[in-house]
């Protein structure tokens, strides 16, 4: 039995990538950590959007299958929990610099 990452290989590949040490200029780094944020938005973005049309398909009646609209809204709210965890740990990142006495 197979069993694929939530994630899928393209963006495991792309976050290993990510966390592997290169020699890059800062600009080069922003612009790599602005990408990547954004097409992880992206990414939370279209999981939303494919468990709205499958649950709307099934709520119209069209032939849809319940669990595939069951798991689309799983990993919308997983991959939407995940992202605003990640958030909130930035946020808190951010203020504890900001309180930081220099």
């Amino acid at each position: 039995m197979n069993i694929q990452s939530v994630l899928g290989n393209q963006e495991a590949n792309r976050i290993a990538q990510a966390v592997e040490p290169q020699r890059t200029s800062s600009a080069e780094a922003q612009q790599q950590f602005k990408n990547f944020l954004k097409d992880a938005i992206q990414d939370v973005n279209a999981s939303q959007m494919q468990s709205d049309q499958l649950t709307n398909q099934l709520v119209a009646g069209e032939p849809v299958a319940l669990h595939e609209v069951m798991v689309a809204a799983q990993k919308a709210s997983i991959t939407l929990n995940a992202t605003m965890e990640v958030r909130n740990k930035v946020v808190e990142a951010y203020q504890e610099i900001i309180r930081m006495q220099v």
